[in-house]
């Protein structure tokens, strides 16, 4: 399989391309291509010593937008606020049969802590934005919302976390589920259709508030 990771120069691409390179191809984007062959440069130097030779994928770099053509699944690794502009571009170079992952959380930081956009300014949740640009609707999930970039990089241990996804086609929540199963320590959770994302997303600001208060490094969730 082919992972597209668009904006994958940050923590969170980092970490998927060192997780998911054991088994497939994964491509890193970055608004530059040479920025994004030099991050994945420097992934693949880790995976293999990492993982040694018992990589049978690949980590390779090209811009965010020339990447969708030959991605079977996309990550957004972006801002909010981008949205709009870089999945209008996506949408006219992306498969039909994409699967499209927003991990976006729309928020902010007040004096109070952090908030959660949709409720304070009344916009819309971001895997809901994704899916009015990348139609059809039924190839858009949300995920990976609680997920510590410091503990996705650390490949020597397992997360011992559990990430909701929201989407409305049940075969395309099965293939991600597939894709989280295989991040060791991490167990993906259906919490339902996509007009629930807000429920996975808002998550973030509360343990982001709840770590800071209670020094916490790197909460995540866990079911019991």
């Amino acid at each position: 399989m082919n992972i597209g990771i668009v904006g994958g120069t940050g923590g969170m691409g980092e970490g998927f391309a060192l997780r998911w390179c054991v088994k497939h191809d994964v491509i890193v984007g970055s608004r530059e291509a040479k920025k994004a062959q030099e991050a994945a440069a420097n992934y693949a130097n880790a995976a293999k010593q990492a993982y040694g030779s018992s990589i049978a994928g690949s980590i390779t770099g090209d811009d965010n937008i020339s990447l969708a053509k030959n991605s079977d699944v996309l990550i957004l690794s972006i801002p909010y606020e981008f949205i709009d502009d870089m999945c209008s571009k996506l949408a006219a170079r992306a498969k039909s049969d994409c699967i499209v992952v927003s991990p976006i959380v729309p928020m902010t930081r007040t004096d109070s802590g952090f908030v959660y956009i949709p409720i304070e300014h009344g916009k819309k949740p971001a895997a809901e934005l994704v899916a009015e640009k990348m139609a059809p609707r039924s190839r858009v999930v949300s995920a990976f919302h609680t997920i510590s970039e410091v503990k996705l990089k650390n490949v020597g241990a397992g997360l011992d976390a559990d990430t909701f996804i929201c989407g409305d086609d049940a075969n395309v929540v099965a293939k991600l589920s597939e894709l989280v199963s295989e991040i060791q320590g991490l167990r993906p959770i259906y919490l339902g259709p996509l007009s629930l994302t807000y429920q996975a997303e808002v998550l973030t600001p509360m343990l982001l508030n709840a770590a800071k208060h209670n020094k916490m490094k790197h909460p995540g969730v866990k079911l019991t």
